[in-house]
């Protein structure tokens, strides 16, 4: 065996078992980070109540902060979110420290009172699952950084396997037999988007590597880990408290001095130590239209209201680092380019999918052998995710519509439903029959997502969600065709090839 042919068997080998390790929770990652790009669309569908109103943001912000200043556990910091067009509510958190924990809040611009609308997560949700798996926040994002590291390596290792790569893009084979055709399914997901594959696994790499090598910054900013991002260009540089207690400017005072000396009306105040005589203010505006994701900043005295500092410029690093978030996040992206980088999001899930199913498929006993219980646990978890997890997005819309919405904990019980409903699936992949697992999870996973558009048109019924709806519908009808094709007798994945024939 010539030595170039031996290291693509081992590459193989590498791309099969580091795709299948880790597979399951790169489909769900995905999934949530390619409706991510829609996050703020979700939101609004799921606060129906909402409305644009036009508020100026200097009393959105005097009004926030008055709401604020009533809070206990306030002394650490406020951040205010002030309302857009794409949202149209005022944001805000506050908090004693930043070891937590962090308290929010949506606000009616107009009263500065807690909004009436009902109380969801919205895309947020779905935003947080893509990098922190609903699990405690550094080890979600221990877990999505780890595999992400794998399908680095897996996207290369395939890249080395196949030789054919760009004659495979071009081939689909779906009657010479089922293994074949998934392979070719397998090839045609992943080649098509490559690049993009490529970039948005190393951009969020990029995204998670303070927290996946910190050590640099720890050694040169022990003492004072906050100087990193002031000599960054990130942050204007701070001040501690004074300790003695000063009554701060209104906010709306800040928001217009901002306006006046930066150009534009900021996005979100910052405000650190609120009613101390130290207290400041940041105004942040909104990232220059391009790639980079970096936030200009003026900070204010938040007392006097003159200016503290503003952030420096940012070095060729720091630019660098935030060229790689803007590419994850797409920010930059108009309307045309978000939409192509969601279908190359959804062919990275499909991608995954088929890698998991080929698995299986090449794997599977002839005729009526039993599956060995290593095969069966595979062909289970792939039912599960593959299935369970759009049947879960699809349960917390359906539950977003159905449920009161003045109910206690309400958010939290449409979490249960995402969750509940992605467990309820996962049990009908393990417990149905082979032959009628996979029909029947996709066939629930549709009626779900067709659910979703009659509960929509009976409980609210507004013309500005018909997109909203016809992405369910479209949803529903790719699992239809799926599970259309799972019912259909397995092709002849044991015959021999024509003579002649060579397999890949």
């Amino acid at each position: 065996m010539s030595e170039p042919r031996r290291f693509r068997q081992s590459m193989a080998w590498l791309h099969t078992w580091a795709g299948l390790v880790v597979g399951w929770v790169l489909f769900a990652v995905f999934v949530t980070g390619t409706a991510s790009y829609y996050r703020e669309d979700i939101s609004r569908w799921m606060r129906p109540e909402t409305t644009e109103t036009r508020v100026d943001p200097a009393t959105a912000a005097t009004l926030a902060g008055q709401f604020l200043a009533r809070q206990p556990e306030n002394t650490g910091g406020w951040f205010i979110g002030l309302p857009k067009a794409e949202k149209p509510l005022t944001e805000v958190y506050w908090w004693t420290s930043f070891d937590g924990p962090f308290h929010h809040a949506l606000l009616d611009p107009a009263t500065g009172e807690p909004t009436r609308t009902r109380d969801t997560q919205g895309g947020d949700f779905l935003y947080r699952f893509h990098f922190e798996l609903a699990l405690p926040s550094q080890w979600g994002r221990w877990i999505v950084g780890a595999c992400a590291m794998v399908l680095l390596i897996a996207l290369v290792s395939g890249i080395v396997t196949h030789r054919r790569i760009f004659a495979d893009f071009f081939t689909f084979r779906p009657n010479r037999s089922r293994q074949r055709a998934w392979l070719d399914a397998h090839n045609l997901f992943g080649v098509l988007p490559l690049p993009f594959h490529l970039m948005i696994t190393y951009t969020g790499l990029a995204t998670l590597a303070p927290m996946l090598m910190p050590w640099a910054v720890q050694t040169a900013y022990r003492d004072a880990p906050l100087d990193y991002f002031v000599e960054a260009g990130l942050m204007p540089k701070s001040r501690p408290p004074s300790g003695q207690r000063a009554e701060g400017l209104p906010l709306g005072d800040i928001v217009a001095r901002a306006a006046s000396a930066g150009g534009e009306l900021p996005e979100a105040l910052l405000v650190s130590s609120p009613g101390d005589a130290a207290a400041t203010v940041n105004a942040v505006f909104e990232e220059p239209h391009g790639l980079t994701h970096l936030h200009p900043q003026i900070a204010y005295d938040a007392v006097s209201g003159a200016e503290w500092a503003r952030n420096g410029a940012a070095g060729a690093a720091t630019r660098t680092a935030t060229v790689m978030y803007g590419l994850h996040e797409a920010h930059f992206a108009a309307p045309a380019l978000r939409a192509l980088f969601f279908l190359c999001g959804a062919l990275g899930a499909a991608t995954v999918a088929s890698g998991l199913v080929l698995w299986t498929v090449a794997r599977a006993p002839k005729g009526a052998a039993p599956e060995g219980i290593g095969l069966r646990l595979v062909r289970v978890l792939n039912i599960g995710t593959i299935a369970g997890l759009p049947a879960g997005i699809a349960a917390f819309f359906l539950a977003n519509r159905l449920l009161p919405p003045d109910l206690a904990g309400r958010a939290s019980a449409e979490v249960w439903a995402f969750f509940g409903t992605w467990a309820v699936v996962a049990a009908i992949g393990a417990l149905a029959p082979r032959a009628r697992a996979w029909p029947a999870a996709l066939g629930l996973a549709a009626a779900a997502f067709l659910a979703v558009v009659p509960a929509d048109l009976a409980f609210v019924g507004e013309a500005r969600f018909v997109a909203f709806d016809v992405a369910m519908l479209a949803a529903a009808t790719l699992l239809i065709l799926a599970a259309r094709t799972a019912t259909r007798p397995p092709a002849a994945l044991w015959r021999s090839p024509p003579t002649g024939a060579v397999e890949a």
